[in-house]
């Protein structure tokens, strides 16, 4: 199903309706952290390790336990492989986790002097790290201009009719394209409690929804 809009599609006046929005709401997890000042590039980058496939609510108290026993590489290779899987346990595929955790924390201390470089190549070779998690670590804590696509910014703006993709890396592509680089860090920010809370996947609140207006509503097929 696509609808017609009402109103012509502005992502100025999208961002900023959806910004006032999702202010009732809980951050996004990475945001969150990065205001409780876990901000660094090896905390986010950690964090968005523990993230994948697991849910705000889970991984943040999760993130939060294992930064009070470990913040740096050095601190956390002080933990034993059973003691990290311990902490994040309650993550899906934690065992992987705490495995790519350690051996990358390793590696920065080896060759890095303990500090995580913002640097894309290096971040994209660490095992389990992807575009979503270099994305957001390049943009929330070295402060550069890079888009971080999860499911959430992938449904909305494929339902708005703003892009037309079948996977979040093709999204990520798309929006790098047309998306102005001023909304390229917040349109995560934003997304994440925008998709959870109102677009939702199933049955999406479209009654209440600031911006549906100008919603394409690709591919909804009921709604609230």
């Amino acid at each position: 199903m696509t609808k017609e809009r009402t109103e012509p599609f502005d992502i100025d006046v999208v961002m900023a309706r959806i910004e006032r929005a999702v202010e009732p709401f809980p951050k996004a997890a990475l945001f969150e952290l990065a205001e409780k000042g876990y901000d660094s590039p090896y905390e986010q980058l950690v964090a968005c390790i523990i993230s994948m496939r697991t849910r705000d609510e889970t991984m943040l108290p999760t993130a939060l336990r294992l930064f009070a026993q470990a913040r740096t590489p050095a601190e956390m290779v002080a933990l034993s492989w059973e003691q990290l899987d311990r902490l994040i346990g309650a993550t899906t595929f934690h065992e992987q986790k705490a495995a790519n955790i350690l051996k990358l924390s390793q590696q920065l201390l080896d060759e890095f002097d303990g500090e995580l470089p913002c640097d894309e190549s290096l971040m994209l070779s660490f095992h389990g790290v992807g575009p979503k998690c270099t994305n957001l670590v390049l943009g929330i804590s070295c402060g550069a201009q890079f888009i971080g696509v999860d499911v959430h910014v992938h449904r909305v703006t494929n339902r708005w009719g703003y892009v037309q993709t079948n996977q979040p890396e093709q999204t990520m592509r798309a929006l790098e394209e047309r998306l102005p680089q001023r909304h390229w860090l917040e349109i995560n920010r934003l997304l994440v409690p925008f998709g959870k809370h109102i677009c939702t996947g199933r049955l999406p609140r479209c009654s209440t929804c600031p911006v549906e207006p100008m919603c394409a509503q690709v591919g909804v097929e009921a709604h609230r």
